[in-house]
Parts: structure tokens; C-alpha cells; sequence
């Protein structure tokens, strides 16, 4: 992946938040998908820009999105590189008005992550990077600004991000090793935003989310130095046979412990 490649990508990511955002100054309508989740014009706008761009600059490389009917397994099973797309991540955050909503754009190779762009409509704020990469973030014109994830020092509280719309049943059970430890709900790839920006410390995932939910996160976070894993330390895979994901722990470290606690299940 070349400079130029993911400067495009933060482009088009940018490109349907734009779209996304104009649609929610104007209003709309919610419908629901088959499986009874929401959606929105600006899930489709956004899904129909990104094909599109995706096509056009990166031609031939197969895209699983979120709005799309993804190929069976035995067709996808042999994608060496292809991309993965939520047009609009945090759609009901997005119907109730609120900020924290984005749009996630992942490069997915040999099942890991390569790079990803994560853009926030709502303040035009856009992050770009990968392993390998540095992460960054722009706000609107801006210029770069580098990212860096930490841990907590000593003496200092443990900051963990929590879903807002799809509360875990037992992180309260997970979190009771870290006594003192300060809760932060938002929505959306956002919460990989902020681990990756040095803004909190831990995100376990116990419930469900899909490989378009946290790819592009994902990417960012490595770039920031940070890292997510399966509760039990090992690599977390994509393009599973089943692109619902199990739980995961993100980090603004790579490490298995703070202050000497486990983290890993």
C-alpha cells in the first residue's frame, strides 16, 4: 500500500461522509434490513460512493460491505487482498442524532488488517494508518496530526470505552479486576479512535460485532501503536467462514497486563 493508495482512500472515505452528513442535515427515513437492524439513504449513499471509488481505483480487488450481499465462503475463502466497508458505522447513534457515527474502509490481507480510514462525518475528522504505518489524524483541511495510543501510567485510573447502543452482559463481571477503573460509552469504530488517539485505555468486546464493524479501527490502531486481540491473547482473524465476530480486547498497548492484572480471559 502506497502513500498515494491510502491518501485515495482517506479521499473517498471522506468523499461519503460528506454525503452521509448533507443527508442528515436534510432528513430522512429509517427503514429496516432483513435482519431487523436500521438503515438509511445515507447507508446507501455512502455504500453506492465507496463501490464505486473502490472500483475505479483499485479495480479487480473484491470489496465485502456491509450493504452488499457478501460471496459464499467458498469464493471468498481464496481472497488473498480485498477490502472491507461499513458505509455507516453507528447507524442508530446516527438516527438519534448523535455525533458518533463513521465510515470504515479496511484493506484486508492474508486475513489481517493492512491499513484502514476511519471518517467522522459529524467534525470531518479523518483517521488514516496501518502496521506499518503511522497513524494519523486530520481534521477537515487540516494538517496531519501523528497518533499515538498509551497505557496507563502509574497511579493512573484505567479508562475503558464501553458500546453505547450494544451493552455488554458481562463486561461489568470482566471489568471488576480493575478496581478504580473510569467507564466511557461512545458509538461506533469511534471507540478504536480514541484508544488509538491516547484518549482511553481498553475496549473488551464481549458481545457480537461483524469484520466491517472494527477492520478499519482495527488497522489505526496498530499504526497508533495499540493493539486488539481474541480474549485469550490470539490474533484476530478476517474473512472468517462467519464474518460475525466473537469477542476481542482492544488496547492502547501491546501487552497482556496492567499493573500486573491479567487482561486476557
Amino acid at each position: 500500500m502506497q502513500d498515494s493508495d491510502l491518501a485515495a482512500l482517506g479521499g473517498l472515505a471522506r468523499l461519503a461522509g460528506q454525503a452521509v452528513r448533507d443527508i442528515a442535515r436534510s432528513g430522512f427515513t429509517v427503514a429496516q434490513k432483513a435482519d431487523r437492524s436500521p438503515v438509511t439513504a445515507a447507508d446507501t449513499a455512502s455504500s453506492d460512493i465507496i463501490l464505486a471509488g473502490l472500483n475505479q481505483l483499485f479495480p479487480g480487488l473484491p470489496v465485502v460491505c456491509e450493504e452488499t450481499k457478501a460471496a459464499p465462503y467458498a469464493e471468498r475463502r481464496n481472497y488473498k487482498c480485498f477490502f472491507l466497508v461499513d458505509p455507516l458505522d453507528g447507524t442508530k447513534e446516527f438516527i438519534q442524532g448523535r455525533d458518533d457515527y463513521c465510515v470504515l474502509i479496511a484493506l484486508i490481507e492474508d486475513g489481517r488488517p493492512v491499513c484502514g480510514v476511519i471518517h467522522a462525518p459529524a467534525s470531518d475528522r479523518l483517521y488514516c494508518g496501518g502496521p506499518g504505518i503511522p497513524s494519523t489524524r486530520r481534521t477537515g483541511n487540516g494538517p496531519p496530526q501523528a497518533l499515538r495510543a498509551v497505557a496507563p501510567r502509574p497511579g493512573e485510573p484505567l479508562v475503558v470505552m464501553a458500546s453505547r447502543s450494544h451493552p455488554d452482559a458481562g463486561l461489568d463481571a470482566y471489568l471488576a479486576r480493575f478496581p478504580g477503573h473510569r467507564r466511557v460509552s461512545r458509538g461506533s469504530a469511534l471507540k478504536l479512535a480514541a484508544l488509538a488517539e491516547g484518549a482511553c485505555h481498553l475496549y473488551p468486546r464481549l458481545g457480537p460485532t461483524w469484520e466491517w464493524d472494527i477492520a478499519a479501527g482495527h488497522a489505526v490502531l496498530l499504526g497508533a501503536g495499540g493493539e486488539l486481540t481474541a480474549p485469550d491473547g490470539a490474533p484476530f482473524a478476517y474473512n472468517k467462514p462467519e464474518l460475525l465476530n466473537g469477542p476481542f480486547l482492544a488496547r492502547s498497548f501491546c501487552g497482556s497486563a496492567i499493573d500486573g492484572i491479567s487482561l486476557l480471559s
